[in-house]
């Protein structure tokens, strides 16, 4: 098999290695696409709060098809189409996951697809819905909305009824946001971000969904109306904002943060859950994932830089 390794903090190397096996309750995936995330950057540039012992294979997303099963596996079974999470171990040919990880990959997603939808958009549902008690009818305001996650906001929050502003710093990001279904747009480099969305939405809106921080994170604090909610998802900018909590006593805001990332692991039945009900939004119509770039595992290296520096448009995949 072969596998994109990080013998040393900031950088990635492809390699060549002995296939996987299947353990008791494992399956092995032979991998067709790999999603990449900006945790897999943090995670190479060893700046993530984890830090696994060197040498290690970045990528915690995958799509492919089933090769092998452990011993006493019965579903899946060799041959079935699934995605997973594996944490680490993803930018490989092969890779080894729980059985009880895979999900059957609807028709209506490719394996690139499907490789770059589970973080993206298990994320923006929790997030809206579960932290952000969003309603129909509501104004968003998502940040940093031309990457994987902002995208995905986007879609999510159109899927669930609301009116979607869209910020982004680049004018093909902002053509991203609107054929992801955005309602409007804001060039978040040059316009002023809270009169602008206050215009917008009449007022105020009533969500911001922010996985940017920095120096957005004030104004957008500002642009909320009465009641509004301001969702804290990262910081993708470098930077943590530090916000005037005089601006969220106004208004009788709410600062609200989401880790989907360790509920999904602590709490895995509600997970599996609620990726299921986003894959029937994608087999009933209501959801259309923004097909990934694509690129293949020697690429990696670049791709992780680009994605670290907010160069990327959507999301990457790479093929193996």
């Amino acid at each position: 098999m072969r596998a994109v390794v990080c013998e040393e903090l900031g950088s990635v190397v492809v390699s060549e290695t002995k296939a996987l096996e299947a353990g008791p309750g494992q399956v092995v995936i032979a991998v067709e696409a790999a999603g990449v995330n900006y945790v897999d950057g943090l995670f190479v540039q060893g700046r993530y709060q984890i830090k696994p012992p060197l040498p290690f294979v970045p990528g915690s997303e995958v799509a492919g098809t089933v090769m092998a099963v452990g011993p006493d596996v019965t579903e899946p079974a060799i041959g079935t189409r699934v995605l997973a999470g594996c944490g680490l171990g993803g930018f490989a040919s092969q890779v080894v996951v729980p059985a009880a990880a895979t999900v059957p990959i609807p028709d209506e997603l490719d394996a690139a697809q499907a490789a770059t939808f589970t973080q993206s958009h298990c994320t923006a549902l929790f997030a809206l819905r579960e932290r952000g008690e969003l309603k129909a009818g509501e104004n968003v305001l998502v940040l940093g909305a031309g990457g994987g996650v902002g995208l995905a906001a986007v879609q999510v929050a159109k899927a669930l009824g609301s009116r979607v502003l869209a910020g982004a710093s680049t004018e093909g990001k902002r053509d991203a946001a609107l054929a992801a279904g955005a309602d409007a747009v804001i060039d978040t480099s040059t316009e002023d971000l809270k009169s602008t969305a206050r215009a917008w939405s009449e007022g105020g809106v009533d969500l911001v969904y922010d996985p940017v921080g920095g120096a957005l994170a004030d104004p957008a604090l500002r642009a909320l109306r009465e009641n509004g909610r301001y969702l804290v998802i990262g910081f993708a900018s470098g930077t943590i904002p530090s916000l005037p909590l005089n601006q969220v006593l106004l208004r009788n805001r709410t600062v609200v943060g989401v880790d989907w990332g360790s509920w999904s692991t602590t709490k895995p039945l509600e997970q599996r859950a609620l990726l299921e009900e986003l894959l029937g939004y994608v087999r009933n119509g209501r959801l259309d994932p923004v097909p990934p770039r694509t690129e293949p595992l020697e690429a990696a290296g670049k791709v992780l830089d680009d994605i670290l520096s907010r160069r990327v448009v959507g999301k990457v995949a790479l093929l193996p």
